[in-house]
């Protein structure tokens, strides 16, 4: 079971239309998925005229070192994704407010992290839209 973080606290997952997986995606040219899995490491560029009707994407954390999902998530917003965009994986409660600017929505993770980092942990971090340390140093 997970959890989904969003900037008013924990939730249970609301999305019940499943995910298609990226390699199921790139196989079969004439897909129109609802929504759609992406590993971390996926060129976004592969992806360039391919996501009208794609109304949900759920990138994936492996480790919480991994910041690729980050970058990911700011390039499909560049690129005009406007749905749905949800963090999945090893998301830490101090990494909340990153995953916001970068442009994700929401942020699932194990109930076993949700845990170890209660929801108070996570609404700390929800004045994401707040300047950062690096804006107040210009």
């Amino acid at each position: 079971m997970t959890t989904i973080v969003t900037d008013t606290g924990f939730a249970p997952d609301d999305w019940t239309a499943g995910f298609t997986p990226l390699e199921e995606f790139d196989a079969d040219p004439d897909a129109q998925p609802q929504a759609l899995d992406l590993p971390s490491d996926v060129a976004p560029e592969s992806l360039e005229g391919r996501l009208d009707g794609i109304s949900f994407i759920r990138v994936d954390f492996p480790s919480f070192s991994d910041g690729r999902g980050f970058t990911l998530a700011r390039q499909l917003r560049r690129m005009g994704f406007t749905g749905r965009l949800r963090a999945r994986g090893h998301v830490i409660s101090d990494q909340y407010a990153m995953a916001r600017r970068s442009g994700f929505d929401e942020v699932e993770i194990p109930n076993a992290l949700a845990q170890r980092q209660p929801q108070s942990e996570w609404q700390s971090r929800s004045d994401w839209a707040a300047p950062h340390y690096q804006q107040r140093l210009m």
